[in-house]
């Protein structure tokens, strides 16, 4: 077989991002179709509000742990294979977890998830970085993205409607099995894609990544601010559906549906404009994902307060609606944002870190709410949350004029006193 080029173009590249987002639209909809479900499992596992809300936590705690060791494997061995392995064990765990007959059981698989979900982001991300141009990353890593947003909606809408109807084990059951069958041609079609990135960056100095990417302030405050608006979207993707329920007298199909589909539509939308976006301003100034982060940050603070404290179902509606929008800005430039300052023989591992450091700070969303949700109230959570949001675009831009140029020009150029400044 032929060793093609890195960087793809035309058919190929759409191909390879459609055959990515399969597999990331299965693996959002396997992981987040419990808290769809979560009224049920109360009642049928016995299980108290704690334990289900360390079914998010154990989750991300153990998929952060997972990630920078699975960038590492990627960036020295092959992604092809990790992202194909990943797929196919979160499939036979998903099937597993139509078995869980208690709450303990049902954790630990929620547990194993966490591991072999790791595997696959890094990877995929790297992979499609890769293989895409830099002044069209934004929007390619966008586009993937977007899987994250059906697979949350897919996941969610699918879960509640299979709950109702009574037959929540059988939606495990399916979502398993389509997993599985879809890893044969998504291994086969990856075959023809070059895993190893060009020589457009500088390489790193290290056998490991994280010894390299420990060089790089830029680094270090992506890696501050990517957790705390991480941990707000965890607070919604695991208790909303429920909040929801509770607040407005919904039922369990309606509620995941108002939690999922309004948020989720404009995020889709705020995905694809910020890739855009981002790619248009790349040609002015090398910071603009950067800067597309922190309009996100800044944007989503108000949307916090407005979901939790809206009066009526249509304003939060509106809130969920622009919260989504702005929000898409930043998942869609974050690794984007990161591939300007780090080797690109790193750039798994970048990815793997970034999800470490959001997983673990995000795994305590759901037991923070799941725990002080009766006391403290989701409301007044959400509106501390939207204070540190704010905190974090201020970093981000105290970052873009102290260490951004300065990193940017160390990890593009041999001699970083020539280019033109970012």
């Amino acid at each position: 077989m032929s060793n093609p080029r890195s960087q793809l173009s035309g058919p190929m590249l759409l191909s390879l991002v459609a055959f990515m987002w399969g597999a990331y639209f299965l693996n959002y909809c396997d992981r987040q179709a419990i808290f769809a479900m979560f009224p049920v499992l109360k009642k049928e596992l016995a299980m108290t509000d704690w334990q289900l809300g360390l079914t998010g936590t154990i989750f991300l705690w153990v998929y952060g742990i997972g990630c920078p060791i699975a960038g590492q494997l990627a960036d020295r061995f092959s992604k092809r294979w990790l992202v194909t392995l990943s797929l196919a064990i979160w499939s036979v765990v998903t099937l597993a977890t139509g078995l869980a007959h208690s709450a303990l059981f049902l954790l630990a698989l929620r547990a194993l998830m966490g591991i072999s979900e790791s595997l696959y982001m890094p990877a995929a991300i790297a992979l499609t970085a890769d293989a895409t141009p830099a002044d069209k990353r934004s929007r390619a890593v966008s586009l993937l993205t977007t899987a994250q947003i059906a697979g949350t909606v897919g996941g969610a809408w699918f879960g509640g409607w299979m709950a109702e109807q009574g037959y929540w084990r059988a939606a495990f059951y399916c979502l398993g099995a389509i997993g599985l069958l879809y890893a044969i041609p998504y291994y086969f079609f990856l075959l023809q894609v070059n895993e190893h990135a060009e020589n457009e960056t500088r390489k790193g100095n290290s056998l490991f990544a994280i010894v390299s990417l420990a060089q790089i302030p830029t680094f270090y405050f992506l890696c501050f601010a990517f957790p705390i608006f991480v941990f707000g979207l965890w607070m919604l993707y695991s208790w909303l559906p429920s909040f929801l329920q509770e607040k407005f007298s919904l039922g369990l199909t309606d509620a995941a549906f108002n939690a999922s589909v309004y948020m989720q539509v404009s995020t889709l939308i705020g995905l694809l404009t910020g890739g855009f976006l981002a790619d248009f301003l790349f040609r002015f100034t090398k910071a603009s994902r950067l800067w597309l982060l922190v309009a996100s940050l800044l944007f989503c603070a108000p949307c916090l307060i407005g979901i939790g404290y809206s009066e009526t179902l249509n304003l939060t509606r509106v809130s969920l609606a622009a919260f989504g929008l702005f929000a898409g800005f930043l998942m869609g430039n974050i690794f984007p944002a990161a591939f300007e300052v780090v080797p690109s023989d790193t750039r798994a591992s970048a990815v793997g870190i970034l999800n470490f450091f959001g997983s673990a700070l995000s795994g305590f969303a759901p037991l923070v709410v799941g725990t002080w949700k009766k006391t403290v109230g989701i409301e007044r959570m959400l509106a501390f949350t939207s204070i540190a949001y704010l905190v974090a675009a201020l970093v981000l831009i105290l970052t873009i004029a102290t260490c951004f140029r300065y990193d940017w020009l160390k990890v593009h150029s041999t001699e970083p006193t020539k280019p033109s400044s970012p």
